[in-house]
């Protein structure tokens, strides 16, 4: 049961954000800055945002070569040109907006490392470049002259770097969009399970962390941000989940020799060092079906990355 004055504050808003992750909370900041006088809520059945935000790579990226040129086999010049605008032009914003050292920011370029298969791409370097050159007015990949000196096996046959690329901290970024919202005063409430959207009449059903409490809000406008999870609130939608499997190990007694971000296999897998640990992900390719999950379990068949092929 809640009070008269829970019932009179608590419940009722201008804006209801649905999942506290990037996307949830850079969707209520950038709404509240231009509403200031909007109440804004966001929900979160988390203690931390449930999904990939504080769970991810840290690859401040928006595409390797491979990747762009696999996007252009299934998109237009136009929309792929767009794609890699956006997120380049997101990565610029948060960097001015809250400064490197907030976010652990580290420009330390991207590499992309070829098998045999994928050396033909190389003759395709030059026309994206040239696709992307109004964007970041210069060539954005260039082939690295002597990748032997760079320490990988003799299966690595090319590698291209990407000087548009860095590295960050997603607690860090996470952290600093908290901040942010709080000082536009927006409200976050954790532990609190959306069940329903009635879109029709602004309600949000919910239940809290015990499951136990009935909980109701009603909102003006509401933001889905939950990304993959979207479709058990609003059955229908167009998307699908892409799982990806990260791996960390234990901080290592000698030094890793790469420096950077690293990209393979159409940007499925990647690695970097992150404080002295080797960090591993992806390989969704492996097993696209099975990836289409939500459920926060490891598929035994990606945990081998001896099936990278490498």
């Amino acid at each position: 049961m809640f009070s008269y004055w829970e019932k009179k504050h608590f419940f009722h808003y201008d804006l209801i954000v649905v999942g506290s992750g990037f996307v949830g909370l850079s969707t209520a900041i950038h709404y509240k800055v231009k509403y200031p006088r909007a109440s804004v809520l966001v929900l979160e059945r988390g203690v931390f945002p449930t999904g990939a935000s504080t769970r991810n790579a840290g690859f401040a990226c928006f595409g390797s070569l491979t990747e762009v040129l696999d996007d252009l086999h299934h998109m237009t010049h136009e929309e792929v040109f767009g794609l890699v605008e956006r997120r380049y032009s997101g990565l610029e914003s948060i960097r001015t907006h809250f400064g490197e050292k907030k976010l652990g920011y580290s420009h330390s370029n991207g590499y992309e490392l070829l098998g045999e298969s994928q050396l033909e791409t190389i003759g395709e370097l030059a026309s994206v470049n040239k696709l992307l050159r109004p964007i970041f007015g210069d060539d954005v990949f260039s082939l690295i002259k002597k990748p032997e000196k760079m320490g990988f096996a003799d299966r690595v046959k090319a590698v291209v770097k990407n000087k548009f690329e860095g590295e960050l901290d997603p607690g860090l970024f996470m952290i600093s969009l908290w901040k942010l919202a709080q000082q536009e005063g927006i409200q976050l409430l954790t532990g609190v399970s959306v069940c329903e959207v009635q879109k029709d009449q602004g309600l949000i059903l919910a239940k809290d962390a015990s499951g136990a409490t009935n909980l109701e809000f009603e909102a003006k406008k509401i933001a889905l941000c939950t990304n993959a999870f979207t479709e058990k609130l609003w059955p229908g939608l167009d998307i699908v989940p892409g799982r990806g499997l990260i791996l960390l190990s234990k901080p290592l007694d000698f030094k890793i020799p790469w420096k950077g971000t690293f990209h393979m296999d159409k940007g499925y897998v990647y690695f970097r060092q992150v404080d002295g640990r080797l960090l591993l992900g992806g390989a969704r390719n492996k097993d696209f079906e099975s990836e289409k999950s939500t459920g926060f379990s490891v598929n035994p068949r990606k945990v081998s990355f001896r099936k990278v092929s490498y």
